[in-house]
């Protein structure tokens, strides 16, 4: 599985946003379909909310790709 390290400037970021800026998502609306599609865990559980707020100390898996989200 490919680790992607994602420094996080602010508070949070929306899941559909984390998945493009780390290319797991070509777009948002790729993101937005891959959460749609059950493709998308975070911490372990799958997660279903398109603009779930991630911050950091989270850590994101879908296909095939872990990113550790930590403090920017």
């Amino acid at each position: 599985m490919r680790v992607i390290e994602f420094p996080l400037h602010g508070e949070s970021i929306a899941l559909c946003d984390l998945l493009k800026l780390t290319g797991i998502a070509h777009s948002g609306g790729q993101g937005k379909a891959l959460v749609a599609a059950s493709k998308v865990n975070v911490d372990g559980q799958l997660e279903n909310r398109k603009t779930a707020k991630i911050r950091a100390g989270q850590v994101v898996e879908c296909l095939g790709v872990r990113v550790r989200v930590g403090a920017g």
